[in-house]
């Protein structure tokens, strides 16, 4: 892969410079997603198989108070749409750093707020269109929000603002990797991650501790808030995680973010050092 766009070669030293060069480098991913349409068409209908597969192969033997499984299922699988950046964030930056395009960019006086902004606008960019086709999906099966538009634009908002952190993360991590064969390992994790939430299954059916470690997850924590916000089925667990999931969907991405976005632009900083 080549780098192609123009960007600006004077220093970005103002705001309004540094937002320009992040909105070119912007353009940047986004031109290189037009040259292999392929592999995302692929990303943004995985997890609708997933609904699929979940909702009418193994729906049948989840039993869900207060509702079907697939009304408890959807919001699931749209917080899980939200991992699933991470994933392909971490394999697109050590593409670029293996190839050489990150070490280019790099050479040109552009700020490394600019640069990671770029990367950061365009994957959301990238979320809010799979979480179009997701909700599409969702309504085709049958599900539905039950509340009013200003609560259910508030559930989608923490759904973006959960993968707002998870970019961070997948940015650091891909700096660090720096090849795609070693962001393999963070594919391997990216599921066991995903399932030990309450995205497919309520944490009460789970073992004492692994219920405990489920509950206290980023992914619960969103994915039963969203459901709340939804007006959907959700499990009932007398517990401080889930009575605040709202407060703890909003903590937990502002922790993530404190902690990633820091530490990618310093590892960006001292990369090939």
């Amino acid at each position: 892969m080549t780098a192609t766009a123009t960007v600006t070669t004077r220093p970005s030293t103002s705001a309004a410079g540094s937002l320009r060069d992040a909105i070119t480098l912007t353009g940047r991913v986004l031109q290189h997603w037009k040259r292999r349409p392929g592999s995302i068409l692929i990303g943004l209908l995985f997890p609708v198989l997933m609904v699929l597969m979940f909702g009418y192969l193994f729906g049948g033997a989840m039993a869900v108070p207060d509702g079907k499984y697939m009304d408890f299922l959807v919001p699931g699988m749209l917080t899980m749409t939200m991992l699933f950046g991470l994933e392909s964030m971490v394999l697109a930056v050590t593409a670029d750093t293996a190839k050489g395009v990150t070490e280019r960019i790099r050479a040109m006086p552009v700020t490394t707020p600019a640069i990671l902004a770029g990367r950061s606008i365009a994957d959301l960019l990238n979320a809010a269109v799979g979480l179009a086709v997701m909700v599409l999906a969702g309504l085709l099966v049958g599900w539905t929000s039950h509340r009013d538009l200003l609560l259910t634009l508030a559930g989608f908002g923490l759904l973006i603002w959960l993968r707002f952190a998870f970019t961070w993360v997948g940015i650091y991590l891909g700096l660090v990797l720096k090849t795609p064969e070693s962001a393999t390992g963070v594919q391997l994790l990216v599921w066991p991650v995903g399932f030990l939430s309450s995205a497919f299954v309520s944490p009460e059916t789970m073992p004492g501790w692994l219920g405990a470690a489920s509950t206290w997850n980023p992914l619960s924590a969103t994915a039963t808030a969203i459901r709340e916000l939804f007006g959907n089925p959700n499990w009932h667990a007398q517990n401080w995680a889930t009575e605040h999931s709202i407060t703890l969907a909003l903590i937990w991405p502002a922790v993530l973010t404190v902690i990633f976005l820091p530490l990618a632009a310093r590892q960006y900083r001292v990369l090939g050092r």
